[in-house]
């Protein structure tokens, strides 16, 4: 049914009633402008969509569209109140409400947050500031000096296992309560507070450390009576800072001047937006122009700048100058703004700062760091609420059957302490050991160099991963582009066949010098050259010339030239004009691609030697200089998909309007020809990012006309960009299709396979991704990151909900197909079908994002631990990536040339993508594994022991007098069972290389079925059983010797421990053995020599070990009997269930 639902009629319905409602809207505007005005148009178009939005639901409520767009989110809040009212509201969680409503309110007027306005800033003038604005400081710490120690503390003791260690070490002050030494439990408890305060102290200086040396950075700042040097953090609205060269920018700013002759200069905007490529930026021409620096106060200037955004993108503003006649008003966009944590690229620049601190787009951007908490570590802390839920019955229990005499509720208490060893206190500890082991021997792989654990916590993470989402740029590719083919349509060149390409150039400039010389101004290669040629030779000669000369001119990349040691800018550009041979040459760009391609001209003999706003120059092979004036440039945007230039060949006169872009856009531009669209999909197939290069020439009428029109379209106010693009487009028509280029962006080093290992091992891959849709679609494909056979639905643009609601209908229909969907797109969907959108990307094999803004990447993850509750990781590079990284439950940082900002941040820090196979397959599954049964191993110690507690106390007329001495319960948990229980760190139950050969195995580690409440409680079983044996064992046996029941339950209990840790174990390493027998040794000694220990309880009648009766043979054969009856079955059980159901991984080795 739903495949024949008309779906284009309905949208191109929507649409024209979009554009219907566009237009009667701005009736409404014109006539009724004015709030009424307003409103009418919103009703109206409301009626309009909603009626066509009915024709196709989607998984959401009626109600949801009858009402306005803005209402949407009220709705189900609301209908919940109007449903219940009165004392059922109140009792069905109405109390709940009211509660949070009202801490809500009283957070809000305590932090009462200050309304983000539009500014007016006066240039060099603070003082004129109507509002205080914040300091421009950066703060990256966790606590102060006062919340250091309660943060610490909160962050310990909201875990249920502490609080309860906590009130059990303080009920021993009092007396009656008193059941051993203080130091029994205050010793466990203040060793794991004091490592945990230790490590948080030398992370919080190291805080504190990085942000003093970035807030004492020096600038020059420009004042009336000249150059002062103010720190970072001192620096106001209003400021004229300058930034030298290789300088960090410290606050948002409008570009004002620069050094630069061009009056526009290149930053680095790496750790903003992730991209390594340079940024043209582009000063306010009315102070350029000015003569001197000191002018800047002559001047009686302002900045406009709206409301701080977190849009990094784009910015709207103006500057007025007044004291001009008439004023000086000049629009300000994003390429006048020099934003904070960018760098300067290039010359000098003077700006005047409009945003400070906390309302920089860099900080607005970066989210606050969450204290990261593991899975285990919560499920352990379900565990230990169940143990203690189990510890109250039991004690209650005894109380009954004592028959509650006395003062019972005291002994009720006296039971609570004596069975509190159910829930150990040595399970932190021994976890927190596991874990630091676990980061060491990641740091120790030699396989994986270079790999560091920041944070110690969560290794156990690692092997729980469901979804991956991962940075594109430096994270996947390397950011390095090669030129790889270019096909002129009859004949294609590859790599092997470049030097073809230079002999036609060299020839083609060389026969065209010789007719210049000869009184020819022929600008193209003669075709009377040489009749012996072939004349197919001839054209794919010219043809070849064509296409290079338009690859070298139709870019936006400009030659920088590094100064030699202690030469000025000026002798700089100089030089610059005698001398292009220069070894010292660079090209910046927006772009690695067209830096990519002006470097393969160069190789193949045109290259570009100068640039400035209005003059391009080449250099031939034979060393003339060719100059060209630009005339006019039509930018890249996301929109058009394609760039354009119009320049005059200053020799010739000849006007000529190249263009390049993407297929989509230029297929329907150039003239007919059959083999573009095949060749692109072929180039694409090999993971190629193509441009299409097209050509028409112009003559001097023609271009009048255009330049005529096109500066009365870029002067209207309404509608600008819509009759630019409609004047630009009337000359985009049958352009000559002149080559199509194809550049690679490299992969990092075995990317695929690495990627093809997490596929496997069933985690879902998600590229967040900043760059554009094309060349994220192309490195998903390359990358395999979308497997060969997958589809790929390509999620339309969408401004409106109306638009949302058909696309996602027509994506439910996709089956099995990767999602590529824009970020803009995304903000749409998700403000109107959250859930919806989510469920649906959750089904997909892959997930592309691109043109994702830091937040965005953040909000991403937030959202997909909200709607699946699975563990999700993020990987990237680049100072964008670390919202991403610190709102994953799994954080991964690269250090790459993005710079070190993801690594720092990261909890784990990687040096290749590829690392990270070895890092989950590995050793996310053996921390997992090791965590989990050492947690339930050491639980099953202290079950073990209370069960002993309760029988004997049972025994001795439900006495609650404790079985063993303090001393003896602080050995047990340490020197005689821990090196052997914490060996288990040591374990691992398939080979490494095994678990990267089968990444299949990885998918049965994220269902969790190693420590769960079923594996718990066949813990909890074993433990009743073999302490029921070892106490009623030691009673039966011991008849005639009951004074030394203690002794002889100890031995039994301590050879039991051991020989289940032996049961344990599915991998045997020597540091096992050498624990077993050191534990064994340790106990042995301790029977000769602390005797006075093994007496029955406080009241110890008198009687002592002697060491005669340990060594008789009676002694050694009950003890043994004891033991094997408590272990066989156990050993019994499990060979069985290894025959009958074998564990996966078994299977593969065996």
């Amino acid at each position: 049914m739903a495949d024949q639902i008309p779906l284009y009629p309905v949208r191109s319905a929507v649409v024209a009633a979009v554009a219907a409602n566009r237009k009667r809207a701005a009736y409404y505007s014109a006539a009724g402008s004015g709030p009424g005005g307003e409103r009418h148009n919103s009703r109206y178009q409301l009626e309009d969509e909603s009626s066509h939005l009915d024709e196709m639901p989607l998984m959401m409520s009626e109600e949801g569209f009858e009402n306005d767009e803005s209402d949407y989110h009220t709705l189900p809040r609301a209908r919940v109140t109007y449903r219940k009212r009165g004392i059922e509201w109140l009792v069905c969680g109405g109390w709940k409400f009211l509660c949070t409503s009202c801490c809500d309110w009283l957070i809000n007027v305590c932090r009462r947050k200050k309304e983000l306005k539009a500014r007016t800033v006066w240039l060099g003038c603070p003082e004129k500031c109507e509002e205080k604005y914040p300091r421009n400081s950066i703060k990256n710490q966790k606590y102060n000096l006062f919340t250091f120690i309660p943060g610490v503390l909160y962050e310990q003791f909201k875990f249920f296992l502490n609080l309860y260690f906590l009130v059990v070490s303080c009920s021993q002050f009092v007396p009656a309560l008193k059941i051993g030494y203080l130091y029994t439990y205050w010793a466990p408890l203040g060793f794991v507070l004091a490592v945990t305060m230790i490590r948080e102290a030398v992370d919080e200086f190291r805080r504190f450390q990085r942000d003093k040396e970035m807030n004492s950075q020096l600038y020059s700042k420009l004042t009336i009576r000249g150059k002062v040097q103010v720190k970072s953090s001192d620096i106001q609205v209003g400021d004229l800072i300058i930034v030298e060269k290789n300088q960090r920018i410290p606050s948002d700013m409008v570009f004002l001047r620069t050094s630069e002759k061009t009056g526009s200069c290149f930053i680095r905007t790496d750790q903003l937006d992730g991209e390594t490529d340079w940024k043209l930026k582009v000063a306010v021409s009315c102070t350029q122009r000015l003569p001197a620096l000191g002018d800047l106060f002559s001047i009686n200037a302002y900045v406009y700048a709206q409301k701080p955004q977190l849009d990094i993108h784009g910015f709207e503003g103006t500057f007025t100058r007044e004291d001009s006649d008439p004023p000086i008003h000049e629009s300000l966009s994003i390429e006048n703004t020099l934003w904070a944590s960018t760098v300067v690229a290039s010359g000098t620049v003077i700006g005047v700062v409009i945003y400070t601190g906390k309302e920089t787009r860099s900080v607005m951007n970066t989210s606050n760091p969450k204290n990261k908490v593991g899975l285990l570590d919560l499920e352990l802390n379900q565990l230990t609420k169940a143990l203690f839920l189990a510890l109250v019955a039991l004690s209650i229990v005894m109380v009954t059957l004592q028959g509650f005499v006395g003062p019972w509720y005291r002994n009720l208490f006296r039971f609570l302490l004596l069975f509190s060893y159910i829930i150990p206190i040595s399970l932190r500890v021994n976890l927190d050991m596991g874990k630091a082991a676990y980061g060491w021997m990641i740091m120790r792989d030699e396989h994986i160099p270079g790999t560091v654990v920041r944070t110690s916590t969560i290794p156990e993470e690692l092997g729980r991963l469901v979804y991956l989402l991962t940075d594109k740029t430096g994270t996947l590719t390397q950011n390095e582009m090669i030129f790889k083919r270019l096909h002129l349509g009859t004949v294609s060149y590859g790599t092997d066949t470049m030097d073809e390409i230079q002999n036609h150039i060299i020839n083609s400039y060389s026969q065209m010098f010789s007719q210049t010389s000869g009184n020819s101004t022929s600008s193209t290669p003669s075709r009377k050259s040489q009749s012996s040629a072939p004349k197919v030779r001839k054209s794919v000669s010219s043809r070849i010339h064509e296409a290079v000369k338009a690859i070298a001119l139709c870019h936006n990349v400009t030659p920088v030239y590094e100064s030699r040691a202690g030469v000025t800018g000026e002798t700089e550009y100089a030089e610059v004009d005698q001398d292009f041979s220069d070894e010292n040459r660079t090209y910046q760009a927006s772009s690695p691609d067209e830096v990519a391609l002006v470097q393969w001209t160069e190789s193949v003999g045109l290259t570009l030697v100068n640039r400035d706003l209005t003059s391009m120059q080449l250099k031939t092979p034979g060393g003339q200089i060719l100059t060209y004036s630009i005339l006019q440039i039509f930018p890249f945007t996301s929109e058009s998909k394609r760039m354009g230039i119009i320049v005059r060949d200053e020799s010739t006169a000849e006007i000529t309007f190249y263009m390049k872009g993407a297929d989509v856009a230029m297929s329907s531009i150039v003239q007919y020809n059959d083999w573009l669209e095949e060749e692109c999909g072929n180039m694409a197939r090999e993971g190629l990012r193509t441009l299409v290069v097209a050509k028409k020439s112009l003559t001097e009428e023609q271009y009048q006309d255009f330049e005529n029109r096109y500066s009365q379209a870029k002067l209207s106010i309404h509608d600008r960009t819509l009759k630019v693009a409609a004047v630009v487009e009337s000359v985009e028509r049958e352009m000559e299709l002149l080559c199509l280029t194809g550049v690679e962006d490299q992969l990092q080093a075995d990317v695929r396979p690495a990627l093809e290992m997490l596929r496997n091992a069933g985690i879902k891959i998600w590229m967040l991704t900043g760059d554009k849709l094309e060349t994220a679609t192309c490195i998903a494909k390359s990358s395999h990151l979308v497997s060969r056979t997958q589809d790929i639905h390509i999620f339309r643009p969408v401004t409106n909900r109306g638009e949302a609601h058909l696309e996602l209908n027509a994506f439910r229909r996709k089956h099995d197909c990767a999602l590529v969907i824009a970020g803009d797109s995304l903000e749409v969907c998700l403000k109107y079908y959250e859930h919806e959108l989510v469920e649906l990307a959750c089904q997909c094999p892959a997930v592309v994002c691109c043109r994702c803004s830091p937040t965005q990447k953040a909000h991403i993850v937030k959202l997909l631990q909200q709607h699946t509750g699975k563990r999700t990781c993020a990987i990237g590079d680049g100072g964008n990536d670390v919202s991403m990284i610190q709102a994953a439950d799994c954080g991964i940082g690269i250090e790459g040339k993005e710079g070190k900002q993801a690594s720092l941040a990261a909890d784990f820090s990687i040096t290749q993508f590829k690392h990270i196979g070895r890092l989950l397959m590995v050793h996310g599954r053996n921390s997992y594994k090791r965590s989990a049964a050492l947690g339930q191993f050491v639980m099953h110690r202290g079950l073990i022991i209370s069960t002993m507690q309760a029988v004997f106390s049972s025994v001795f007329y439900f006495a609650s007098v404790p079985l063993y001495q303090g001393f003896l319960m602080v050995g047990y948990a340490t020197i005689y069972t821990m090196f052997p229980v914490f060996s288990l760190v040591l374990d691992q139950d398939v080979k490494p290389e095994m678990a990267l050969l089968y990444p299949e195995l990885y998918k049965d580690l994220t269902k969790g079925r190693s420590l769960s409440f079923k594996t718990f409680l066949i813990w909890v079983l074993i433990s009743i059983y073999q302490g029921g044996i070892l106490m009623y064992g030691a009673l039966v046996l011991f008849e005639s010797e009951f004074v030394h029941v203690v002794a002889i339950s100890f031995t039994a209990l301590i050879l039991t421990e051991l020989l289940m840790v032996a049961l344990t174990i599915r991998t045997w390493h020597w540091l096992m053995v050498v624990a077993e027998f050191l534990s064994l040794g340790c106990y042995v000694a301790s029977l000769a020599f602390l005797n006075e220990y093994f007496g029955i309880g406080r009241v110890s009648f008198g009687a002592f070990l002697d060491v005669a009766f340990i060594t008789t043979v009676t002694f050694l054969w009950k003890v043994s009997a004891i033991t094997v009856v408590s272990c066989l079955p156990l050993y019994i059980l499990k060979y069985l269930k290894r025959k009958l159901s074998p564990p996966s991984y078994s299977k593969l080795t065996s």
